[in-house]
């Protein structure tokens, strides 16, 4: 279905008979993706999300820095998560993969440029329809989130996490944005304009994340994080 048939069916009138069966097997399908996300992920122990670009080259220094960061957490004990596709996420799963760590990937299914990469470990590669429900996966099973540079993808998938803190919803875990130079000009705009200009956001709030510029430095983040915690990763 195209973009405009889809528009053109978002006003049909439906009867209630249509209603009731496309929404109710809408409903089995998102259920079943939850069951088997938390069947599956219950049983990795601590990890950490991997989130940046699925259109970053094999060749770009992001990719590089990616697979660094994954096979420096993999050394600390943690097991990686990525959103299963190329670009950062296939460099992510490589490097924990390669390094013998877990290796997991949570993909979507797209009409485009959205494949699982062949890093992933066989047990933990999970296939989504919905991004929400995929979303809870990354938010319920994740540890600490670094997030190198992406599209609005990236951004939906961090802000959401800084969110969920910031609200209370979830308990509060470490947040590392790689990339001073690509990050830096989104983050002075939400000090300057968001905090400082319209008063949307509080101080506290820009502690919510860390932005630094190597591999070393953003596990180190998060593994001070738990450390003052006296929790380790038990894998």
């Amino acid at each position: 279905m195209t973009g405009e048939e889809k528009i053109r069916h978002a006003f049909d009138n439906k009867n209630w008979q249509e209603i009731k069966v496309t929404d109710s097997w809408q409903i089995f399908k998102i259920m079943a993706e939850f069951v088997d996300g938390f069947e599956k992920l219950a049983k990795i122990g601590p990890c950490v999300s991997i989130f940046g670009s699925a259109r970053t080259h094999n060749d770009n220094p992001y990719y590089k820095l990616a697979e660094t960061t994954a096979r420096l957490l993999t050394e600390r004990g943690y097991g990686v998560i990525s959103g299963g596709g190329p670009g950062i996420m296939e460099a992510a799963n490589k490097g924990a993969y390669e390094a013998g760590g877990k290796s997991v990937g949570l993909n979507i299914e797209l009409p485009f440029e959205q494949f699982h990469n062949k890093y992933i470990d066989r047990d933990k590669v999970m296939e989504f329809d919905y991004f929400f429900v995929r979303k809870v996966m990354f938010m319920k099973y994740s540890q600490g989130f670094i997030v190198l540079p992406g599209g609005f993808g990236t951004l939906d998938e961090s802000f959401e996490a800084m969110t969920l803190i910031q609200t209370g919803k979830i308990a509060r875990f470490p947040i590392v944005f790689v990339g001073v130079e690509y990050w830096k000009g989104l983050f002075d705009w939400v000090a300057e304009k968001m905090l400082n200009q319209e008063h949307n956001i509080h101080p506290d709030d820009l502690n919510l994340y860390r932005v630094v510029d190597t591999a070393e430095e953003a596990v180190e983040h998060i593994f001070r994080f738990y450390e003052k915690y006296v929790l380790k990763p038990n894998f």
